[in-house]
Formats: structure tokens, C-alpha cells, sequence
């Protein structure tokens, strides 16, 4: 009995216990046999959890802190709508306004949408659609291979003729046209801003300059090209550079000088510091000072209104902060590669300027003209030129203008007229001075040309109506014969020629402001 008796109490033990755990079993032998299957299962799952990979761990973690994020997302859309897209907010009383007339103006749009769709949410859908289409498309564009690649710049082999000036420095030139012993005029031309010795008249046959017996020389500006920088350059330099490039190239009488746009203004130190030496002055798109305080408010105001607001900018870093043009420079024609004029310059081009700057052979001038400007890789020269344009010249256009300067009144002109017999003398500069100006220039505007006329009455003006700043001047054939022969009057060949009278032209026609039209 006694183990009868034991028996059951364990088995009401075991029974309790199981009733425990909420299973309940109807036999002895099942009822065991259950509970361990129960703790086989518990260890093998046990095992199942420690084994399972980091795979499923990181899953299972992006997963909750994924709907970490969204709970967080509608928490913070619910504070919005709350506290500002409710109707007594301050974004919505200010913004119900413009939406709703917006709103209004747009809705025809709604009449395309299916009649069961809500404009809202449509429109959402399609916008989003468009924006995605566009970054794609954008993207696509980006890898073309038909979109041509940027040329690279070249530097070339030393190609100028060279000549030491007194200072040890070497200066770099190049002829055309008749040899010295021949010529029957001597040009020589300063080159102006990103150009070098290689421009000169661009495209000029010649064939014409033997015609009508030129040579015409150009030089590189100090650090431009293959000439040596000038430690502290000024237009007072530049003028006597000039005269030492005459002297050493076999330039015994005087000569012309010819400026294309900021070239000029090498053109006008000439003609103040070395006006005995100067023939004449053949100015193409005449470059003054921006910033000349003798110019009226109305030609300073119709200068401006021309330029491009990046213009502006240069013209304003080159008189206030000069160095930050190195910035600029490194970016575009000092960054290795070739660029559109207008865009390095920071220029508004015309019609007629925009056709020719777009054409092959200006293209294949321009890029081997900068290749030889920037040779020397260095930003400090073209800084200096930028300067010189926006600074003050030291030279007053009205100055040239010839006057008569006679002796003063009193006793002391007096007595110097009774001994030496003083005469009045003429003032300025006494050679002609002729101006060609594109009437359609955005570049320099014409009035600047207004000006020079203004402050130097005698001055020639050839007003040119439908041109820009270069289409004149630059691989014309017809426009380059025009020069001369308002210059010359009739070809008369070079020195110890024949004398031939190819073209000939009444110079009274093209005498002061004459409009030359050309198709």
C-alpha cells in the first residue's frame, strides 16, 4: 500500500505540474513521453535562435528601425498639421491667398483628368513622373557621345623673331607685308586683351599689303606670348617699348600705329609720349577708360547699359580687387582647355559677330591667337592689362587735339618775344587720326567713339552701320581694302616698284563719318 500510496503522489505531483503548464494528458506512459518531447522542442529552439545567421539579424534591425522612422515621420507630419497647417496659422493665412488664385488660373488644367481621379493626387503623380523623366533624360545627355569634347590647349615651338630692349628684357615680333627697305608705310600694331603678335590684322592677304607697299609688325605685350614681363609696367612703357621695336627693326621715319579695341589704348600712349615718331593712327573699335571722368553722364550711361553684368564684374575686380581675377583667369583661358570668346570674355556679340566668331577659320585663329597669348601659363600679365584699362591713363584725350599755343601777355612774353623772335606753336598731336566703329558693337560701344569725337573733333570716323566688334575687322577681305584706301587714297605699290593704280577710289567719299555698308 505504502508504494501504492507513494506512487500516486508522484503521479498527482507530475499531474499538478502539468496542469501548470496548461496541458493536460490522460495516461501514464503518454503523458511522460509527452513532457519530453515538450523540452526537446524548448532546446531546439533554443538552439534553432543562437543559430540563426547575422543575415537575418540586420534584417530583422533595419527592419524595426525602419518603423522607427515612419512612426517618427507621422509624428512629425502631425505636429505640422497641428501647429501650422491649421487654419488660424500664420503660413496658412499667408500662403491661402496666392494657392487658391494659382489654384484658380490652373484649374482648366483639371479637365483632362479622368473624371474619377483627384487633381491632387493626379497631379502629385505627374509631376513626379515629368521631374523623373527629366533628371533621366539629363543623365543620358551627360554620357552622349555625339556631344563634342573641349580642345585642349597647345603650346607650340618658339615661332617669333626677337630683339633685347634696353632694360635686358626680350620682346618678341613678327613681319608681314613688304620687306623695310621697300615698304612705303610701316605699321606696327599692339595686340589687345588674350591675343598676341599672331593677330595683327587677322586675315589681311598679302598680296594687298604688297599692293599698297605696308609692313605691318607686331609685338608681344611684356608677358604675353614669348616676351619678357615688365616689372612695373605702365602706358608710358609700353609707348617706349614701342619706339624701341621701330629703332630695332629698321624703322628710320615715322610710323603708324594700329590698336583694335583694347589695343588702342597702347595706341593712344603713342601718340602722347611718342607723338614725333607716329605717322598716323588707324584705331578699330577705340577702347577708352570706362571709368574717364571726363565723359558725360549720357555717353557713360550708354556704355554701360551694353555690357553683360560678368563685364561689369571684371571691370569692377580690375579697379577695386584686382587679384581676384586670377580666380577668373584660372577658370577659363588659363584652365587648360579652349572656350567660346564671349563666354571667357565676358562679352555680348551681335549678329554679324556671333556668325563670324562661329565659323571654322575664326575658331582655328582664336585658339591658336590664345595659345600663343597664354604661352607662359601666367595670370599676373593679363591682371596688369586688365588694370591698365580701369586705371588712370595719365593721358587726356583731349590733349591730342591740335591747338595753338602762343605766347602769354605781360612783360616777361614780351621781352622773350622781342630777343628771340617767338612765333605761336602748334599743340598735339599733328598726324591724322582715323576711327572705324560697328554701329551694332556690344563690346565697345559706340559711345565710346562718341566720346573720342567729342574731345577730338579732328579725328576721322568711319561709322559702320549692321557691324559688331569684330566682323569688320577680321577676315574681310573687301573691309581691309577699304582701310587702306581711306588711309593711302590709291595702291601705289612698294618702293622702287612699279606704280600701279589698281583700285581707284574718290577719297573724298570715304573722308569723315562716312557709313560704309557692306552685304
Amino acid at each position: 500500500m505504502s508504494e501504492v500510496t507513494g506512487s500516486k503522489s508522484w503521479r498527482e505531483e507530475f499531474m499538478n505540474l502539468m496542469e501548470d503548464t496548461g496541458i493536460r494528458y490522460t495516461g501514464d506512459a503518454v503523458g511522460i513521453s509527452t513532457v519530453f518531447e515538450a523540452k526537446r522542442a524548448e532546446l531546439v529552439f533554443e538552439e534553432s535562435a543562437e543559430s540563426e545567421s547575422l543575415k537575418d539579424q540586420v534584417k530583422g534591425f533595419a527592419k524595426a528601425w525602419g518603423e522607427m522612422v515612419v512612426e517618427l515621420g507621422k509624428g512629425c507630419k502631425d505636429i505640422v498639421q497641428q501647429n501650422f497647417l491649421t487654419e488660424d496659422s500664420y503660413v496658412v493665412q499667408k500662403l491661402r491667398g496666392p494657392v487658391q488664385k494659382v489654384s484658380g488660373r490652373l484649374s482648366f488644367l483639371n479637365g483632362y483628368l479622368p473624371e474619377d481621379r483627384d487633381p491632387f493626387h493626379a497631379w502629385s503623380v505627374i509631376i513626379f513622373v515629368f521631374l523623373f523623366a527629366f533628371a533621366a533624360l539629363n543623365v543620358n545627355n551627360g554620357h552622349d557621345s555625339s556631344v563634342p569634347l573641349l580642345k585642349k590647349v597647345r603650346i607650340h615651338p618658339p615661332s617669333g623673331t626677337h630683339i633685347l630692349l634696353p632694360d635686358g628684357r626680350r620682346m618678341a615680333y613678327r613681319e608681314q607685308g613688304v620687306p623695310s627697305n621697300r615698304a612705303r608705310y610701316s605699321f606696327i600694331a599692339p595686340h589687345g586683351f588674350l591675343s598676341s603678335r599672331l593677330a595683327g590684322i587677322p586675315g589681311v592677304e598679302e598680296s594687298l599689303l604688297e599692293e599698297f607697299g605696308v609692313r605691318l609688325v607686331t609685338y608681344d605685350l611684356p608677358g604675353f606670348g614669348e616676351s619678357d614681363p615688365h616689372p612695373k609696367r605702365n602706358l608710358n612703357s609700353s609707348a617706349l617699348d614701342m619706339e624701341h621695336l621701330a629703332n630695332a627693326v629698321g624703322v628710320s621715319d615715322k610710323f603708324w600705329v594700329l590698336g583694335f579695341s583694347s589695343g588702342s589704348m597702347h595706341a593712344w600712349a603713342a601718340l602722347k609720349y611718342i607723338p614725333n615718331r607716329i605717322a598716323g593712327a588707324a584705331l578699330f573699335a577705340p577702347m577708352v577708360n570706362p571709368y574717364e571722368s571726363s565723359m558725360t553722364k549720357e555717353e557713360t550711361s550708354r556704355t554701360w547699359e551694353k555690357w553683360i553684368r560678368r563685364r561689369k564684374l571684371m571691370y569692377y575686380l580690375a579697379r577695386r580687387f584686382p587679384k581676384f581675377l586670377n580666380h577668373f583667369y584660372r577658370r577659363t583661358f588659363l584652365s587648360g582647355k579652349h572656350g567660346q570668346i564671349d563666354k571667357w570674355l565676358s562679352l555680348s556679340l551681335g549678329n554679324r559677330d556671333k556668325a563670324l566668331t562661329e565659323g571654322l577659320r575664326f575658331k582655328e585663329f582664336w585658339h591658336r591667337d590664345v595659345e600663343e597669348s597664354i604661352r607662359q601659363l601666367n595670370s599676373k600679365p593679363f591682371i596688369e592689362e586688365a588694370v591698365l584699362q580701369v586705371s588712370d591713363w595719365g593721358i587726356k584725350l583731349a590733349d591730342l587735339q591740335v591747338q595753338k599755343k602762343c605766347p602769354g601777355k605781360g612783360i616777361f612774353p614780351w621781352f622773350k618775344f622781342m630777343y628771340s623772335q617767338a612765333e605761336c606753336e602748334l599743340t598735339g598731336f599733328l598726324g591724322p587720326i582715323h576711327l572705324w566703329q560697328g554701329m551694332e558693337d556690344e563690346v565697345v560701344p559706340p559711345a565710346m567713339t562718341d566720346y573720342v569725337a567729342r574731345v577730338l573733333p579732328s579725328a576721322v570716323v568711319h561709322k559702320l552701320p549692321d557691324e559688331g566688334h569684330f566682323s569688320y575687322f577680321i577676315f574681310c577681305d573687301e573691309c581691309h581694302r577699304q582701310i587702306f584706301s581711306a588711309l593711302f587714297g590709291s595702291p601705289q605699290g612698294p618702293l622702287g616698284g612699279t606704280t600701279q593704280s589698281i583700285l581707284e577710289v574718290n577719297t573724298e567719299e570715304l573722308w569723315p563719318h562716312t557709313d560704309y555698308t557692306r552685304s
